[in-house]
This record gives structure tokens, sequence and C-alpha cells, in this order.
């Protein structure tokens, strides 16, 4: 009769003395692989344990060349470097949270049990015992959303709504960044110290004033704000009013000034210097018949975008 007594009495130090043994395999096998605890199906038995009370991150995967999860072998690497950012907290917190990854290849039986078919997935399991036992009491898994991407550190925030303290991940050095921005710098100034001669030209700026000058006068704006179409129905590319325009239209009055302008600049600059007086007269009728074309042709690109427009020159 006592017998059976007192193995009542002691069956509780039995199941609390199981729960640490297990608890205590768990920490080992987190402290032998950099803060991540690799499980078959029964180290996932004893981490989901009903009477856990320690939580735990788990990273569903699928690792093996033949499964072909390209996802899988991204995210890794950054599961891998919150869990070792993890183990470097005083061990009071972090025996009490574990990560951990599962390979479909070495559980299959548990991916079918929990009917996952996609990876990569993490689960975050809440203490089902214990002090870390949610005040809401539910202890069902959580699914970690993928939203932010595979980078390590929006993972590590995210969890650490999860741990007992914030996961202490910082970013490593980003070498092949801090290489590239200094390439640049140094192309910028190599290429800098070439191209400062021309910078200084006053033919450079006023190069520049004139095209930009052309490009905002040929309402290239003005089409830009308004959203309007290269071109109309059937391929009409002059807009009708003077309050409507079409992107091919501003590519012919851009051509239109830009010629125009290229006439003036002749006869201001370039033909008073020439020596030689025939040729500089034959110049001036070069030129001023440039104008007189294309100022024709400006009139009548007015003539028809408003058939009412009242003047004419050639066409």
């Amino acid at each position: 009769m006592l017998l059976p007594l007192f193995a009542l009495f002691f069956l509780p130090f039995c199941f609390a003395a199981s729960a640490d043994a297990e608890h205590t395999k768990l920490v080992k096998l987190a402290a032998a692989n950099n803060g991540v605890v690799r499980l078959d199906e029964n180290i996932y038995n004893i981490i989901t344990s009903p009477k856990r009370t320690w939580s735990a991150s788990i990273q569903f995967t699928a690792l093996d060349k033949k499964r072909r999860c390209s996802p899988c072998k991204d995210f890794d690497p950054s599961f891998s470097a919150v869990a070792k950012a993890w183990s470097t907290v005083p061990a009071s917190e972090r025996d009490s949270h574990f990560f951990a990854t599962i390979d479909f290849d070495e559980a299959m039986p548990v991916f079918q049990q929990l009917g996952i078919q996609s990876a990569p997935i993490v689960q975050v399991y809440p203490a089902a015992d214990g002090s870390r036992r949610p005040a809401s009491g539910r202890i069902s898994p959580t699914l970690l959303d993928f939203s932010q991407g595979f980078d390590a550190a929006p993972l590590a925030e995210q969890l650490s709504a999860y741990t007992p303290v914030p996961i202490p991940y910082k970013a490593p050095i980003d070498f092949a960044r801090i290489g590239s921005y200094l390439l640049i710098v140094l192309a910028s100034a190599v290429t800098l110290r070439f191209i400062y001669p021309v910078l200084q030209s006053r033919w450079t700026w006023a190069a520049i004033t004139v095209i930009t000058s052309l490009v905002m006068t040929s309402g290239f704006m003005f089409v830009r704000i308004r959203g309007m179409p290269h071109s109309g129905p059937g391929g009409q590319w002059v807009a009708q009013g003077f309050q409507s325009q079409f992107g091919q239209e501003v590519q012919v009055v851009f051509m239109i000034y830009g010629t125009l302008s290229a006439g003036f600049l002749m006869l201001t600059l370039i033909v008073p210097n020439q020596k030689n007086p025939q040729r500089q007269r034959m110049q001036v009728y070069l030129w001023c018949g440039v104008i007189f074309v294309m100022y024709s042709v400006l009139v009548s690109l007015f003539r028809e975008k408003n058939r009412n427009y009242p003047f004419k020159l050639l066409l």
C-alpha cells in the first residue's frame, strides 16, 4: 500500500528532473552550433514540449541541393547571424529562448504533421509553462512575417518581440559597399581632373544654358506635368489648341527653336569674324535663309494647332 503512495509523491519530482534534463540538452546543442539547435524529429518534440518553460524560434527549411530552394539558401545565413548574436547575451536570458532549424530531409514526418508545404518559414513557440508563459494563455506558435525581406536586421527586430531581452544584432561592416563608394569617389576625382578645363570654358556653360532654355521653351515641362501622351489617335503628333501639346510635338518644336538659335548665333558670333568678304556675304545669305524658312515652319505649326491663326509666311 505504501509503495504506490511513494510513487505518486515522487512523480512531480521525476517530471521536473526530466524537464531540467531536456533543457540542459538544448542548452548544450545551442552552444555547440553558434546558438542554433539542429533538430530532428526527437529534438523537435523536446523543444516544442507542452511542458516547456522556454520559448523557441524555429526555422523550417530545405537546404539540400536536390530541393532547389533558393529562398532557403538566401535566408539561412540571416537566421544563423541572428542566432549567433543571441548567443552573446547573459545565460539567464539566453537559455530561456532557443533558435533552432529543422530541415525537410532530416525530419520529414514533422513537416507532414504540421502540413508545411513551402520553405523557408519561421515559427515562434512561446513558453507553455513557468513565469514566461503568456498572460493571454495562447501557447500556439506564431508564424513570422517575411514582408520586410530576408535581411538579418529586420528579422532580429521582429524576433525581439518574443525574446526576454532584445536581440543584440549588429550588421557586419560591409567592406564591399565601402570599397564601391571609395571607387566612385576616386573615379569622380579623376574624371573631374580631366573635365575641369571643360567646365571652366564659357562655351560649355553657354551650351548648357541654350539647351536648357530650348528644352523648357519647347514645352517639355508642360507635357511632363500634365502627363500628355507621346502622340494622339492615329499617330497624330500635333495637338489642337494652344493649351495642349503632345510629346512628339515637343521634339519638333525643340528642333525648330534649336535651328533658329543656331542661325542667330552664327550671324552674331561666327559670320562677323570671316576675313573673306564673299564668304561672309554667302554665309549671311545662308543663315538668313535658314532663319526665314524655319520661322515659316514655326508659323505653319501655329496654324496647324489653330486654324484661325491669322498669320502666314511661306508655308
